[in-house]
């Protein structure tokens, strides 16, 4: 379960303070604020706190009270750039009415010299307010992914929002506002392309979406039919087919290798068929390919931060595996994960020691749920996949003497070898989901399209590649000392020289080589769980116009 840190106010830059503000805006600030300054120094914590969750309207309130309370946007290029900001957030696929943008544009219209200075000091701070909220979510997401997934465990150790949010009210006394929205975001190139996608989809909408394709029999190499032109269009919309090409209505081998191409982006058998499966997902309306995109740029203002030098990360919705060295990719590889009802988790970790010719002990959900039937069904189970039969002691028992109907205090475990469930290797990275990578006999199921096969481990198609970088030492680990280890046909752990970061992660978009952003089956179900929370409204820390605070936001 992901660790719960307390609510913290953020550190502010330090000015001299004054005991009472004569300024009439000041003093209306104080006034508003004086409820929330009284409790910042209690929510201060241990300096031994690495990361908290930031209470914004705790932090705009220390923000003023260590500026004596003075207003903040009487600049009003300030105040043009943040609301400026604020409508740029759609492209991020955040919402701008989080931050009262309509409010705040007509309340900067209204201010003149003879507005009430209750009223310019209500708008300087929802401005501070929404300035703050706004940053924060473009830097690491709107939603607390802890409050979806009780495994989440990445919340960044040495990344202090505290010091984060000084940097924002850094920025705005700099009246560097435009450049602090620009900097918020992630800054690599998936998170760009993704906010590219996210705009050619909703041209696509206002242009009235991409057509629909509606056959009247399947659609493969030879048809002429009418919907044949309904397909090019299509795929010319995706980017599949060149614009250029002229319009017909008959299915060829141009036809056939773009809808290859789809089919293998999808995660669909790549037969250049218009199959059942295939006609869904090009019927797919663009409003739920905008709310993928979105929901994948959440995870990433949630995540990207991590992708830094050396880690392995498993893409559990595309089924992949790839070590990063130096922020770069070097190795990729294909696995299988787990099947929907016994779903891999998405964690970090660290990667520590390599188990070679490991054996395999059978976990109870399995042992009731697969391997029990089957003994039950065929009594020379047990020799055929080489499985021992252990008593509550560790000893090895004759399987005869067991109930197999009752079979209460038994242990099973196969032997180390080739056909092992685990196959040749074991790459270990403790954590309290029993998770991790393996080797695997069951090597054809690499070539299908959708691997959600295994248990919940992931199962990799070329291990012994991923361990000899892993160890990163060519002369002690190299190729051939694997396999010599492996030769002696003895279980054996071996410590990693370096510990190496692993994130198992769940995205399901993918960036192409000619940048154009895929898409792929969300094989859990998680994207509508997070969609409902990114889609839930929330309030800034301060309402215009006069309202009462229905709750305080923190990020």
């Amino acid at each position: 379960m992901a660790e719960t840190l307390p609510i913290t106010a953020a550190t502010v830059p330090q000015t001299p303070m004054v005991l009472a503000p004569t300024d009439p805006v000041a003093q209306s600030i104080q006034a508003l604020l004086l409820p929330l300054d009284r409790s910042v120094s209690a929510a201060m914590p241990a300096q031994t706190m690495t990361h908290q969750r930031l209470d914004v309207a705790l932090a705009v309130a220390e923000f003023y009270r260590n500026r004596a309370y003075a207003a903040v946007w009487s600049d009003d290029r300030d105040t043009t750039q943040l609301l400026e900001g604020l409508s740029g957030l759609e492209a991020d696929g955040l919402a701008p009415g989080d931050f009262q943008l309509a409010e705040l544009s007509a309340a900067k219209a209204s201010l003149t010299d003879a507005t009430p200075a209750a009223e310019r000091g209500r708008f300087d701070v929802a401005a501070t307010s929404a300035y703050v909220s706004a940053l924060l979510q473009l830097r690491r997401g709107k939603v607390d992914p802890a409050t979806l997934d009780m495994q989440w465990n990445f919340d960044p150790a040495g990344v202090d929002p505290r010091e984060e949010v000084s940097g924002l009210f850094d920025a705005l006394l700099a009246h560097d506002v435009a450049n602090a929205f620009r900097q918020a975001p992630p800054q690599m190139t998936i998170y760009s392309r993704m906010r590219m996608a996210l705009a050619q989809l909703r041209e696509t909408q206002a242009r009235g979406g991409w057509p629909l394709v509606e056959p009247t029999q399947v659609l493969k190499f030879g048809v002429i039919d009418p919907a044949v032109t309904q397909l090019r269009l299509r795929l010319i919309a995706g980017g599949y087919l060149d614009a250029s090409l002229p319009l017909q209505d008959r299915y060829d081998e141009i036809v056939v290798s773009a809808v290859r191409k789809y089919q293998s982006e999808q995660y669909l058998s790549a037969d250049g068929v218009v199959s059942r499966e295939t006609l869904a997902s090009l019927n797919v309306p663009v409003q739920v390919r905008i709310d993928q995109v979105r929901v994948n740029l959440e995870r990433a203002r949630w995540l990207l931060y991590k992708l830094q030098g050396t880690f392995v990360i498993v893409d559990i919705a595309g089924y992949k595996v790839a070590l990063y060295r130096d922020g770069q990719p070097i190795w990729r590889s294909r696995v299988q994960v787990g099947k929907p009802f016994r779903s891999t988790p998405v964690f970090q970790a660290e990667i520590t020691y390599i188990t070679f010719n490991p054996t395999w002990t059978v976990p109870p959900t399995i042992l009731k749920n697969d391997v029990l039937p089957q003994i039950l069904k065929n009594p020379r189970y047990l020799d055929a996949h080489r499985i021992q039969v252990l008593n509550g002691t560790g000893e090895v028992i004759d399987p005869a003497t067991v109930n197999w109907h009752k079979p209460g205090g038994v242990t099973l475990r196969q032997q180390a070898g080739p056909e092992n469930s685990l196959g040749q290797v074991v790459i270990r990275f403790p954590n309290p989901y029993a998770i991790y990578l393996h080797d695997t006999p069951h090597r054809e199921l690499f070539n299908q399209n959708r691997r959600a096969t295994s248990s919940g481990c992931i199962r990799v198609e070329n291990p012994l590649q991923l361990v000899e970088l892993l160890f990163n030492d060519p002369v002690r680990w190299n190729a051939a000392a694997i396999q010599e280890q492996l030769a002696t046909g003895v279980t054996t752990n071996i410590n990693l020289p370096v510990k190496v970061p692993v994130l198992l992660a769940y995205w399901t978009v993918d960036l192409q080589d000619d940048a154009r952003l895929s898409f792929k089956p969300d094989v859990y179900g998680h994207d509508r769980v997070v969609l409902q929370a990114l889609n839930r409204p929330v309030s800034t820390a301060f309402a215009l116009p006069e309202q009462a605070q229905t709750g305080r936001a923190a990020y």
